[in-house]
Order: C-alpha cells, then structure tokens, then sequence
C-alpha cells in the first residue's frame, strides 16, 4: 500500500510544486517545501519536484538576460513578432495560424476576422501541436529561458508546458511585453515592443479623432474670428444658420 501526498508552496511571483510518494513504513522525513531547496533524505522516500517560474519584471528580465545567460524565447504569433521583437531572440509560436478547412473552422474563422481580426488585427489561430517538441529540440532542460509574449498569459501557459518537459530554470515577464519601455531590450521590427500587439482599426481610430478634431476646431475658429467669410461660404453651400 502506497501513500501519495501532494503538497504546493507559493509566493506572489514564484510557485512551486512537490509530489511525493512515500512507500508503506516510510515518512518524507528532511523534505524542504523552500522553492530554492530541496532534498531526499531517506531512502524510503521517493520525490518527483516539479521546477519553479520566476515573474520578473521588465528591468529584472534585462538583467537575467545580461548577466545570468537567459535566452529569450518568444512564443507570439508570427505577426506580433513581425511588428518588433528581441533582438536575438528565438522565435517558437505557442499558437499558430488556423488553415483548417472544416465547416467548422471556416465559419469561425469568418466570425472572428469581420471582428478581432478587422478591429484588433488578431490572426485565426490555434494551439500550436509542436511546441513543446520544437522548444525541447532547441533547448536543453537545463538551459535558463525567459519566455516573452505580448500581454503575459500565453508566456505563463507556454512556462508551465515547459516545466511538464523538465525545463528547470523558466522565467516570464509580468503582464508581457507590453510593459517594456522603450530602450529596455534592443528590438527588430517598425514598432516599439509595446506596441507589437496593436493592429486593425484600433490602430487608426486615435488618428482620424486627431484629424477631425483639427478640423473642427479650425472650422469654429475661422467661424469666430472671420463671421462674415464664413457667412458666404455657407451661402455658397447652401447652408442656412
């Protein structure tokens, strides 16, 4: 008969989980919950330790990568990446585009791109099936990665797919890139890592509210200052005040 306990230590920032099975006659004597340490001390007890994820943030996520030889491992999709991306970095989509022609997928995705895709530029996608393969044929278990995306929860989900393959130094970037000022990283692409997420209409909506409101206050202006000008002009168009 087998006793199998499960026990989790958590921090704001950090977690860490310990299974551990412990054989009839046996106790986890000198078992540490600590994130940092822990250790079998008997050999009665058999202990399977599942690897902690660091959130840093953007500052402390340059310094991992400066001085602790973290490599950054970006996990957005393809048009994300396009718009900027860390210089260096090594680009795995945790989703990728969605070409499945079932009935199914193709009415989803004509809903979605007459919607998030018209107004957030937000690509058809679906989770990508090779992920952990491909991040395991260009990384040891042993490697120390930061895993970035653009607003921090698919970077969290690609951390704990990871930690599943044995990955044992993972680190993810708080709320994602979004949050890295300018400078922070050196970056490729035409916009700011912040703004790598932005596309669509949303892009634009800020610009044509900047130019009608120019216009209009030029109008008002021009009517204020210049009644009688403008008096004939609306003459000519036909416009009665």
């Amino acid at each position: 008969m087998a006793v199998v306990g499960l026990s989790s230590a958590f921090s704001p920032l950090r977690g860490s989980w310990m299974a551990v099975r412990i054989r009839q006659g046996g106790e986890p004597a000198g078992i540490s919950l600590s994130p940092r340490r822990r250790r079998r001390s008997s050999s009665s007890c058999a202990a399977v330790v599942r690897a902690e994820v660091s959130f840093v943030g953007a500052d402390e996520a340059k310094r991992l990568v400066d001085e602790e030889g973290y490599t950054v491992l970006d996990i957005r999709d393809r048009t994300q990446r396009e718009r900027a991306h860390i210089k260096s970095s090594t680009h795995v989509p945790l989703f990728i585009e969605n070409q499945d022609n079932d009935i199914g997928t193709i009415v989803k995705r004509q809903l979605h791109n007459n919607f998030a895709g018209l107004f957030f530029g937000l690509p058809f996608t679906k989770l990508n099936p090779d992920f952990a393969r491909t991040v395991k044929d260009k990384f040891s278990p042993e490697s120390k990665v930061l895993v970035v995306c653009q607003e921090g929860l698919r970077s969290a989900a690609a951390a704990d797919a990871l930690e599943k393959e044995g990955f044992q130094n993972i680190a993810c970037i708080t709320s994602g890139l979004q949050t890295v000022k300018p400078g922070t990283f050196e970056s490729v692409g035409k916009s700011e890592l912040q703004n790598a997420g932005k596309a669509g209409l949303v892009t634009i909506q800020g610009k044509i509210s900047v130019v009608l409101g120019t216009v209009l206050i030029s109008a008002y202006l021009f009517i204020t200052f210049f009644p009688d000008q403008a008096e004939k002009l609306f003459d000519l168009a036909g416009i009665s005040l």
